[in-house]
Formats: structure tokens, sequence, C-alpha cells
């Protein structure tokens, strides 16, 4: 398949999710990424054994979802960053990359010696890309933020997705959600500068904070809200469909779960819907026989849709809803989204086999390049291939025994 980052060396000195899930969609684009982890703990999210209530590592594996998904297709090297004798093999690992990437804070950044300033005394050509909670100017330039605070508390997400009057603040739909998004948006940045680079000759340092991508999610009422100079309002929503449109909300299905309707031009639809549902004659009842008169009697008419959606499950209506040309969705938890036929047909899942050779799949970074999917593959084992990348470099046997002894590497 083609793979337009073959060629393009990554360094990423990056734990948990937000910068690595950029190394792993670059490293499914063809770039070779190098992950330094620290010489004796590792990323941090190696130790997550347990998430959100349920189990990370699959049993009697090391395969991890929450690590090998961001992780997929990379290199890892254990080095200890802190030790002097550690100092020449980053070196060496920096003027080898076009990019270098990390997440750490200032301070740490500062400390470890591997802030913008110290990269490119070594590799003056290297893009230098920092994701943030905050961003790198400001007071809380210093501050660390996952996603739940600075993504989906901060930037406005949380606040958009609980009702008014709700007694607990909507969770975000799913662990590193934020993460994820802002992992996408530095691997176009990245590929943007590597353009730039190739075009101008000039070198760039990309920052994406996860402040940015969250207040970019929700841009669509927060420039409302600029505009109105003060929150937009949130006029109460009827219980069933829209204020004005029946044809757009949810209705919950006799076995509890739930269809999403989004024609938001209903006029074309309505007709058709009458007959989907076995309604026909709504179509000419004189309160909603014209597209003026179903917005002016919206109420009235999505009452009537939810009790004819009450009457029959899911999956009947699934089978009903097949071909229909207005625009819905069904409502799918984690289970139906990695058996979403429409993602398996466009190669979205992806196989491969993990350090034990099972079989396993993940979801695929959602870029395509001439109607190829990507090619997924498992994350590194913790320092797997220290020996192989610094042999690369031209390191003998006997120097890696001896920053082994020195507690350079691992």
């Amino acid at each position: 398949m083609y793979k337009p980052m073959t060629g393009v060396r990554v360094l990423e000195v990056a734990q948990f999710t937000f910068v690595p899930a950029a190394g792993a969609v670059l490293a499914e684009w063809g770039a070779e990424v190098v992950k330094i982890e620290h010489a004796e703990r590792g990323d941090g999210q190696r130790g997550l054994t347990t998430v959100l209530g349920v189990d990370a590592i699959s049993e009697g594996s090391s395969f991890s979802p929450i690590f090998d998904a961001p992780n997929r297709g990379k290199r890892s090297v254990g080095l200890a960053l802190e030790r002097p004798e550690a100092r020449a093999v980053f070196e060496d690992l920096v003027r080898n990359s076009d990019v270098f990437m990390t997440n750490f804070l200032p301070p740490a950044r500062a400390k470890l010696g591997i802030e913008l300033e110290d990269v490119r005394a070594i590799n003056p050509d290297i893009i230098y890309v920092r994701g943030s909670g905050y961003g790198q100017r400001g007071e809380e330039s210093d501050m660390g933020g996952y996603d739940m605070s600075a993504f989906w508390a901060r930037a406005g997400g949380a606040a958009g997705a609980t009702p008014p009057g709700a007694d607990r603040l909507a969770p975000m739909p799913a662990g590193a959600y934020g993460d994820n998004q802002g992992g996408m948006t530095i691997a176009g940045g990245v590929a943007a500068a590597l353009f730039a680079r190739q075009a101008t000759g000039e070198t760039s340092v990309v920052d994406v904070s996860l402040l940015g991508v969250g207040a970019w999610a929700s841009q669509f009422t927060v420039n409302l809200a600029m505009m109105a100079g003060g929150p937009p309002p949130r006029p109460p929503a009827p219980r069933h469909g829209s204020a004005r449109n029946p044809l757009v909300g949810s209705y919950r299905t006799s076995d509890d779960r739930w269809l999403l309707l989004s024609m938001v031009q209903p006029g074309p639809y309505w007709h058709g819907f009458c007959d989907l549902i076995g309604r026909p004659e709504l179509a000419t009842d004189e309160r909603f026989d014209t597209v003026q008169k179903l917005m002016a009697n919206a109420s009235a008419a999505g009452e009537i849709i939810a009790e004819v959606l009450a009457t029959r499950p899911y999956d009947e209506w699934i089978a009903a809803f097949e071909g229909f040309k207005g625009p819905w969705a069904s409502v799918q938890d984690a289970w139906g989204v990695a058996n979403d036929p429409a993602l398996r047909a466009n190669g979205l899942v992806g196989a491969f086999e993990d350090a034990e050779g099972v079989r396993r799949e993940m979801i695929a970074s959602p870029v395509q390049f001439d109607g190829t999917p990507a090619e997924v593959s498992r994350g590194p084992l913790f320092a797997e291939h220290t020996d192989e990348v610094l042999a690369e470099l031209g390191y003998s046997d006997e120097r890696l025994l001896e920053l082994k002894i020195a507690g350079a590497i691992t």
C-alpha cells in the first residue's frame, strides 16, 4: 500500500495517549517511529491494568488495547534520559530524526535537556512538536492536563453534553476521547510542517493543546457565544424530536435501544418516512401535510413517531430502515461499533498478531490513501528494540553492554 510518510523518522518522548496517538498515526502512514521509554518504568500507561472499571490487559498476554492502540507500529528504546551516560545515545537518535515529539511539561523538558533549544542544537533541521494541556504561553503553560480536564471540561464539551437540570456532569463518551482527536490533529500538523520544510527548507515548531483541540471541536457553539456576547440560550428540548422538526432527534425502541433521525430538511423525506413506519395517513394529516405545518406541529408529530417506534424492537427497525434515503443512524455501543458493517467494509477495523501470536483487532486510523486501508500492527514490548535501533546507529555489542551496566539503556 502507498504510505506517504515512508522515509520520515520520528523520535517520540511521550507518555499515555495524547502525543503517542500522533506517533501511531504517523507510523500507519509509513513513518519510522522510535519511542523512548524510561529505562526502568517505561511509559506510565503500561502500568494501567484497569480503566473505567474494566480490564485493560488481555489475561495471559502482553496485549493491552489502551497501550497498543496509541503505540502501534513503533519501536521501543529504553533510555534513562536523566543519566549522563545516556546523553550521547539521545543525541545520536536526534541527529537521525526528522521529527521530535513530546508531551513532557516545561520543567521536565528542561531537566532532561529536551527543550527546543537543546534538540535544535543537535539537529537544527528537526521539526519540534509539543503537545500540552493548555498551550505554551500564559500562566498555565506549566500545568498538566488530561483530556477529561483540558479537552472535555474546560473546552465546553462537558457542559454542552449535560442537559439542563442534570444532577451530574456528562462524562466523556469514551476513554482517551480527546487524546485521540488531539493525536490526529498533531499528525496533520506534522505533515504540514514536513511539507513546508520540503518546499522552503525552513523547519517548524508545532504546538497543539488539548484545550485548543476541544475548543475547535466545540467551536459551533463557542462562536455563537462570541457573536452574542454570552452563552447562547438552550431552549427546552421536546421529549421527542426537535422543537421544529420531528425528523431530527432520538427515539427509543421497544427493547430500550435508540434510533437517531437527522433529516434536517424534512420535506423530501416525510412521505417516505410515514410509509416506512406504517402510518402513511400522517403525510396527509392536515396538521402535517406541508413542511410549514409539520414544523409548526413538530411536538405532536414527534409524540406520534415516538409511540410508533416504541412498538417494535431495534433489530426490526434496523431492517425496516434499510435502503431508506433519509439520514438516520442506529445508536451503537462499543461492541456495535466494533462490528459495524460499514467500518469493516472500508477496512477501518484492522487485524494483526500480538507479541504472543494471537490474532487481535483494533480500529485503524481513519485516513486512507488511494483507497487502501491502513495496516494495523501491535505496539512494542517495553524496550523491545533498544539493541536493534542502536545497532543501526553503529553501536557495537560491547558498547551496548557498557551502557546497560551503567543503567543508561534497557
